[in-house]
């Protein structure tokens, strides 16, 4: 099995455990819980800041010493209704009470001691973006990207794949901490799919070969980017959901596309009756 494929260590509690340490890099990890109800987790924030993702189910959630009530709506990922977060900065403490079944993403990165504060990143703090066209077009939902200032590090939005079609494709990089032309971002991938007993595909390479992985991943899999090119497919018949976690140095995502399959997107981009 491919070193960047990470497969859920049980079906309750903490599943996925994700750091820098062990998937060795320098800045992203990922932690997700499959929690019953009243069932809690917390987490003391030490040198990291943290965007909670509710999957799915309802939880109560508290935050450097804020109690942001109940959150959570959607009981399953692929209503594909915008999800409900929290943001918590380092040197902060979470705590999060499953009111219902609950999914709960625990998405980290480097930060400095509180320079944003706790808050909610609500449906309406969430854009609906539509990317791509034909057998490339999937659905957005940029939880915190760039453009969102409230975090000091972390990149995380989700992405809805229709069956058979394409995501993070034209296939694209950003691996070298070379703004503006690119940034270096380690990424993560968790994936779903519906029906959940299906599959999918994701490559993870370099330019010169030196990394070149053809993951099959399952519903409840991540799959580590630490370089290169990763694009990922879903077949006819099964639909595909993932949650992106980026950090690097800085929090700009920028990127360049595969030379050889650019001209895609450059084709795409031109207007209709060019």
């Amino acid at each position: 099995m491919s070193k960047l494929l990470v497969k859920p260590n049980g079906t309750e509690g903490k599943v996925h455990d994700i750091t820098p340490e062990s998937a060795g890099w320098g800045y992203v990890g990922f932690g997700l819980y499959h929690l019953e109800p009243g069932a809690n987790a917390k987490q003391l924030m030490k040198g990291k800041e943290a965007i909670l993702v509710i999957v799915e189910g309802k939880a109560s959630i508290t935050s450097d010493g804020q109690d942001f009530g109940v959150l959570g709506e959607r009981k399953n990922v692929f209503e594909r209704i915008k999800p409900w977060c929290v943001y918590v900065p380092a040197g902060a403490e979470w705590s999060a009470t499953a009111v219902t079944k609950l999914t709960l993403a625990v998405c980290t990165a480097p930060a400095k001691d509180g320079s944003y504060p706790a808050r909610v990143i609500g449906p309406d703090d969430i854009p609906s973006v539509e990317r791509g066209v034909g057998a490339n077009t999937r659905y957005i939902h940029p939880i915190a990207m760039e453009d969102q200032d409230f975090a000091e590090s972390l990149l995380v939005t989700e992405v809805y794949t229709p069956q058979g079609n394409w995501s993070s494709y034209p296939p694209h990089r950003h691996d070298e901490d070379n703004f503006p032309e690119m940034t270096y971002l380690e990424e993560t991938y968790y994936h779903r799919l519906n029906p959940d007993q299906g599959f999918g595909f994701q490559r993870v390479f370099t330019e010169d070969g030196e990394l070149d992985e053809a993951i099959a991943m399952s519903s409840g899999d991540v799959v580590l980017v630490p370089k290169g090119h990763h694009p990922c497919g879903s077949p006819y018949g099964y639909e595909m959901y993932y949650l992106n976690v980026m950090a690097g140095p800085m929090r700009k995502w920028r990127f360049q596309n595969h030379p050889d399959h650019d001209w895609i997107a450059q084709r795409d981009a031109k207007p209709a009756d060019a």
